[in-house]
């Protein structure tokens, strides 16, 4: 276009914003000449519906510009603290050998002062094939099936300035029962300085929560674009604005690469024949050295506090996971002693209602220990109001609970011609294993003595005939019995 075309159309345009600005003048002060010309309470009816509707228009277009927060990363105790949480594990018989080791391994990358890069992505994005062009020299055992990574390698790469990472390259996510090598890709990821997500489409929803679960670590990201060979230009250019829109505030840089790797197609021959002929395409990853240069110019030093962050915050979670299955596994324990208790207790009762004073003392001591193993501070005056609670619920679902224990009586062998001392005996053991299982699980989970949500989970197990439970029960107070029933041995 020439100079003057150019000229008329910058002309052109100037003059139709000059006539939209007027018009739209002129249209603003007819309206506010008509306002003006209203009644004052309506005049102040309209400002008023005026304001507001501006005011939450304000709000909407603040909410759509505002810049979006940076995600927090998962909260981290400092190390003393997990250090005394793991010595009470083992006091309480938990094996904390895998906790102590992590800990172990991050004082030794710390003290080698090497950055770590872990490669992390669904099976068969390319990452061994990566690992191959940044290491070249690494010997990587590969496949024709999908997904061929089952431990953490780790390997020399080089940077284009001279510097070295160690690569780690780790089992792909979503294979077939691998949960147990997701696991340890997760957290070789959170050992490492940084981590290059590999992704060869698309993400899909399994992969963006990968994603936001790393960076909710605080992980230093690159998402990378593998196998950009197989897209035009315009294709790759949209697949790389998608990803950037998926990633943002979470990926540092987004990029495309081709790690190469072999590649199998058809060779028509002379004679008419065709064979499968397989080479070895040329890897493209200058984008990713430079992004990985100037991720890690500052050194491993200046990475290892958010390393550091995510290991502990990741320890922490492992940690409290142990916590949780060692409480179950001791309150487990003591709802069978006191389980076991009351049985005895309800086969020792003499006088009439005697078993009622016993089975409230046992009441208020499995409250009690059950509250003292979660940590939770309950009163005298809470944990009697707990048991009179209980002993309401119990009263009012008698019924259930002797239909369930006569039932079980007829189905397990032995049980059935025992009497009906017996019947009362397991009837108290369904209480107690109801009550002990309901006052844990309602512990556990609110952290507090809420007596209304323990009552709901007693009067459903209660109520619940389950075989192997009740396989148990019929169990131990077959065997309370044969001891009581037992003479005494001579000597």
């Amino acid at each position: 276009m020439s100079r003057r075309l150019r000229l008329l159309f910058t002309a052109l345009a100037a003059a139709a914003l000059l006539w939209l600005l007027l018009a739209a003048a002129e249209r603003f002060l007819a309206l506010a000449q008509r306002f003006l010309g209203l009644p004052a309470w309506l005049q102040w009816t309209l400002g008023a519906a005026l304001a507001v509707f501006a005011s939450l228009g304000v709000i909407v277009l603040w909410w759509l510009l505002r810049p979006r927060r940076r995600r927090r990363p998962v909260a981290a105790p400092d190390r003393g603290t997990l250090e005394e949480r793991m010595q009470k594990l083992r006091e309480h018989g938990a094996d904390t050998g895998a906790l102590t080791a992590e800990l172990g391994e991050l004082d030794r990358r710390r003290a080698s002062a090497r950055i770590h890069v872990a490669l992390f992505g669904e099976i068969s994005t390319g990452k061994s094939s990566l690992i191959r062009a940044l290491a070249p020299h690494a010997a990587i055992a590969t496949d024709a099936r999908g997904g061929t990574t089952r431990a953490v390698g780790h390997y020399d790469g080089q940077l284009t300035d001279g510097r070295t990472l160690v690569l780690a390259d780790v089992p792909g996510s979503r294979e077939a029962g691998g949960e147990a090598h997701e696991t340890m890709a997760r957290q070789e990821a959170l050992r490492s300085h940084a981590v290059v997500y590999l992704c060869a489409g698309d993400l899909t929803r399994q992969q963006v929560d990968e994603l936001r679960w790393l960076a909710d670590f605080g992980k230093p990201l690159l998402l990378v674009l593998n196998k950009a060979d197989q897209w035009t230009s315009a294709e790759r250019e949209q697949l790389l604005a998608r990803l950037r829109q998926q990633a943002r505030g979470i990926a540092v840089d987004v990029l495309a690469i081709s790690a190469g790797g072999s590649e199998r197609y058809k060779r028509q021959l002379a004679d008419g024949r065709s064979e499968s002929v397989e080479r070895q395409r040329q890897p493209v990853i200058e984008p990713l050295l430079q992004a990985l240069a100037r991720l890690t110019t500052g050194g491993a030093e200046a990475l290892e506090p958010l390393r550091q962050h995510a290991v502990l915050a990741g320890l922490h979670q492992r940690t409290g996971m142990l916590e949780a299955q060692t409480r179950a596994e001791e309150a487990e324990r003591i709802v069978r002693k006191y389980a076991r208790r009351a049985v005895v207790g309800a086969l020792a009762a003499v006088a009439p209602g005697s078993d009622l004073l016993i089975q409230g003392v046992l009441a208020t001591g499995l409250t009690r220990d059950l509250a003292q193993l979660y940590d939770v501070r309950a009163s005298e005056v809470q944990i009697e109001d707990f048991v009179r609670q209980a002993k309401l619920t119990l009263r009012t679902g008698s019924s259930i609970v002797l239909a369930v224990a006569g039932n079980a009586m007829k189905a397990f062998p032995g049980l059935g011609t025992l009497g009906g001392g017996v019947l009362h005996a397991f009837a108290y053991a369904l209480i107690f294993d109801s009550l002990g299982h309901a006052l844990a699980a309602s512990l556990a989970e609110r952290k507090t003595l809420d007596q209304d949500d323990a009552s709901a989970r007693l009067k459903t197990l209660l109520a619940d005939a389950g075989s192997g439970r009740l396989q148990q029960l019929a169990t131990l107070t077959i065997d309370a019995w044969r001891e009581r029933e037992q003479p005494p041995a001579t000597h």
